[in-house]
This record gives C-alpha cells, sequence and structure tokens, in this order.
C-alpha cells in the first residue's frame, strides 16, 4: 500500500487552486468570484500545511492560523460590499461595481 506523500497534497491543492482562478476568470457573478477567491486561498494553505507537516516545523501551519483570521475579516468586508452593491442595484454582476462610485 502507497502512503500518501507530500506529491498527492501539492497535487490536491493545484487542481484547487486552479479550479478557483477558472473561476475567478471566467464567473461575472461577483459571490461565486469571492467563492473562488476563498477556494484559491484554502488551496495556498492546504500547501503550507503540507509543507509544514512534511518538514516537522510548525512554521506553515502558525502561518495558516493567520491567513484564516485574516480571510474572516476578508469575508466580512467583501460580503458588506456585495450587499451593497445588491441593495443599489439589484444585481450582482460584475459590470455593476463600476456604478458604485460617487
Amino acid at each position: 500500500m502507497n502512503p500518501v506523500g507530500l506529491h498527492h497534497y501539492l497535487v490536491v491543492s493545484v487542481l484547487l487552486f486552479s479550479l478557483g482562478l477558472i473561476g475567478v476568470i471566467i464567473r461575472r457573478n461577483v459571490l461565486v468570484i469571492y467563492m473562488s477567491l476563498e477556494l484559491m486561498l484554502n488551496a495556498a494553505n492546504l500547501a503550507l500545511v503540507a509543507f509544514s507537516r512534511f518538514n516537522q516545523n510548525l512554521d506553515g501551519q502558525v502561518m495558516v492560523f493567520f491567513i484564516i483570521t485574516v480571510a474572516a475579516s476578508e469575508v466580512a468586508v467583501g460580503l458588506a460590499l456585495i450587499v451593497a452593491l445588491y441593495r443599489r442595484r439589484q444585481t450582482t454582476h460584475v459590470e455593476d461595481l463600476t456604478t458604485m462610485k460617487l
């Protein structure tokens, strides 16, 4: 039986990051783009934890902890912007973000 190695985790991380990048590039809905960005962030977190685990060092896991705390504040600000856009224009398309200027 072949144990799960660093290569396996990195492949999953690259696949998740690629899926998120495709979502950011292709989609026009702000909420879907936002979820794709979060998927990319979690892919990077997975890679950091995998490197940390296989190098027997906790630095990567500590960095992931700080990334998650920053992502929590990012969620609050991002969702507030999406709600403001929807209340003003009744849509969440990227093209309507330019209408938010004063």
